[in-house]
């Protein structure tokens, strides 16, 4: 009897999932799913980029994939990325819901909200802010700057050292945010920060990692002690202690004087009276986490990415160093508007930007309403992926497309273009919200790092692995480096 049940309910299962997995109506091609994975098992989720590629190549620039019983499909290209999040911005702007993201953030704060009137309102308080504490302006140069002291404080006393850096960027990087937010920074051997740093990159790997894929596919097992777990108990551990921050600012703000990003949202309640929704204290912790998480990650793994290639490239880092020295003779420090005139330092950067893809896959998005897509039809509320790496590859668009080289940002006069294929951050009104200031954080600090420093592959470093670490945010594999000061520099 017992067995004929569990037959029956195998039986019902697998017919409700062919029901759920059966295509739409000139839905985009795809391989077919198979019951309670989907397509899962057909993808590397270690690093599922190069099987998407393999996809693309068989079924086309917009491609199908089932996740468990769930839809999605997978945007490649330049043409199909900018007919869908800038052509059709609204129709593909919406977060989907059910991800291990979404149950971390509950849907607030501005990276995984859902398309709406909250998520403007957030997303434009959070640029005018930014604005107002001086991004594009001396006092953000000053501030990255003050911060950069530190890491060349660290570097000069590790001189001709072989290290691990990876620690030391996210260190700087995590700060300058952290000051923007909280109004000061921490100490790179403080216990918690650097907790929190380790945490930030774990649940990078997890979100978009295999056990991430399961969380998202597999309902069921959201209650078992696996690793997802663990990216749960860190989000909260570290949101325990920004709401012990913002209890601080509380009790000793002067109103309507802001010291930093919490005092200003804490007076845009204020002036919101007791009615200031969509501003309240649980958008408030998501919103500053969002900025943490996205702020430190992205910045760090790119400025790491970069110093693989100065050291493996010797070439570019001496071109990038002679014009640096000649663009700064007798300046004390760096500015922001000294990138007009490095063009080649300018095309480096953007190079590292692009080889070093670190968001592959965007964040995903979500239809908002039935659209249409390169000729397919896709329904409200299906799973959308932008797989950005595919442009940043993308052959007809790049004179080297699968070769690190500054030339694909320089035209033939040696100045700085920058292809309409360059979309790190995405595109569309979803655009990373932190770009203005991961640029000026990855030109001050380079140029500074590269005025002061050689940098070298050390002995003990073996092979250079160019190969990414996937995840939410990819990253170099860790290596380590040596580091010397540049001869006759005394600033």
């Amino acid at each position: 009897m017992l067995g004929s049940l569990i037959l029956l309910w195998l039986c019902i299962s697998l017919l409700a999932f062919l029901v759920r997995t059966r295509r739409p109506k000139n839905f985009p091609p795809g391989p077919g799913p198979i019951p309670i994975f989907g397509n899962l098992l057909q993808l590397n989720l270690e690093n599922p980029m190069p099987d998407l590629e393999r996809l693309s190549v068989r079924y086309g620039k917009v491609f199908s994939l089932y996740f468990g019983g769930r839809p999605a499909v997978i945007l490649n290209g330049m043409s199909v990325m900018k007919e869908a999040l800038i052509g059709k911005a609204v129709d593909f702007a919406g977060r989907p819901n059910g991800l291990l993201l979404n149950h971390l953030t509950q849907g607030k704060g501005v990276i995984m909200a859902d398309y709406g009137p909250s998520w403007r309102e957030h997303r434009r308080f959070a640029l005018m802010t930014l604005r107002n504490f001086g991004l594009g302006k001396q006092s953000m140069e000053e501030r990255i700057l003050g911060e950069i002291s530190y890491v060349c404080a660290h570097l000069e006393a590790s001189a001709g050292k072989s290290i691990d850096p990876q620690t030391l960027f996210h260190n700087a990087s995590c700060d300058i945010i952290c000051s923007i937010m909280f109004g000061s920074r921490y100490e790179y051997d403080h216990d918690f920060f650097q907790a929190m740093i380790k945490m930030m990159a774990e649940n990078s790997k997890i979100a978009n990692g295999p056990w991430g894929m399961v969380y998202d596919t597999m309902p069921l097992l959201r209650n078992l002690p696996l690793p997802f777990q663990r990216a749960l108990r860190d989000y909260h551990t570290v949101k325990l202690h920004v709401l012990g921050i913002i209890a601080e600012h509380r009790a000793t703000r002067v109103p309507r004087e802001p010291r930093d990003l919490i005092d200003s949202y804490l007076d845009e309640m204020e002036k919101r009276g007791e009615n200031c929704a969509p501003f309240d204290d649980g958008q408030m912790i998501i919103m500053l986490l969002d900025l943490l998480f996205a702020g430190t990650d992205t910045t760090s793994n790119t400025i790491r990415t970069a110093v693989l290639y100065f050291m493996t490239h010797t070439d570019v880092q001496e071109r990038c160093q002679q014009e640096i020295d000649e663009v700064l003779e007798g300046k004390a420090q760096v500015s922001f508007e000294d990138r007009h005139k490095m063009p080649y330092m300018q095309a480096v950067i953007h190079e590292v930007q692009r080889v070093a893809s670190t968001l592959p896959l965007s964040v995903f998005h979500c239809t908002t309403k039935d659209t249409e897509l390169m000729g397919y039809q896709i329904p409200r509320g299906t799973l959308i992926i932008p797989n950005l790496t595919s442009v940043l590859y993308e052959e007809d668009q790049w004179k080297f497309p699968y070769d690190f080289n500054p030339s694909n940002f320089l035209n033939d006069q040696g100045q700085f273009e920058k292809p309409e294929a360059f979309m790190p951050f995405s595109v569309g009104p979803r655009t990373c919200l932190g770009e203005g200031l991961a640029r000026m954080e990855l030109f001050l600090i380079l140029v500074t790092l590269l005025r002061r420093f050689q940098f070298i592959w050390p002995e003990d470093g073996g092979e250079p692995d160019f190969s990414p670490v996937f995840g939410v945010t990819q990253a170099p594999k860790p290596y380590r480096m040596t580091v010397q000061l540049r001869g006759g520099l005394t600033n």
